[in-house]
């Protein structure tokens, strides 16, 4: 079964960053908009950024605006979320999910629906 594969979460101090990435083993992410989605517990699920398949158009959450970046790397076939100046608030486990567009692109979904496939999820943390 395909899906994404995430990596780069874990511990940080407020304030401090990490860069998340997300890979697609298996099929090739030129053709997908990319999502990052984050949940928390007992909190609904978030969209945080989204970058379109093919003109790069990206998306933020007003709560994540100027702290995180969304990127794409088609050669490498990977997207990163560089995520700056943590807060307590952001916390969750972040999801990258993948929405298929070809011959028309795929437009950014900033809710979670609709997506084609997901993975699994890493931990991020920030604490002192």
């Amino acid at each position: 079964q395909l899906q994404t594969v995430e990596s780069g979460g874990g511990l940080v101090q407020p304030g401090g960053s990490l860069r998340l990435s997300c890979a697609a083993p298996g099929f090739t992410l030129d053709y997908y908009a990319i999502g990052w989605f984050r949940q928390a517990p007992g909190k609904e699920r978030e969209g945080v950024s989204c970058i379109s398949s093919s003109d790069g158009n990206t998306y933020y959450a007003d709560s994540v605006k100027g702290r995180f970046t969304i990127s794409r790397d088609n050669a490498k076939n990977t997207v990163y979320l560089q995520m700056n100046s943590l807060e307590p608030e952001d916390p969750a486990v972040y999801y990258c999910a993948a929405l298929f567009g070809w011959p028309v692109q795929a437009v950014c979904r900033m809710v979670g629906y609709g997506y084609d496939y997901w993975g699994q999820g890493p931990q991020v943390t920030v604490s002192t």
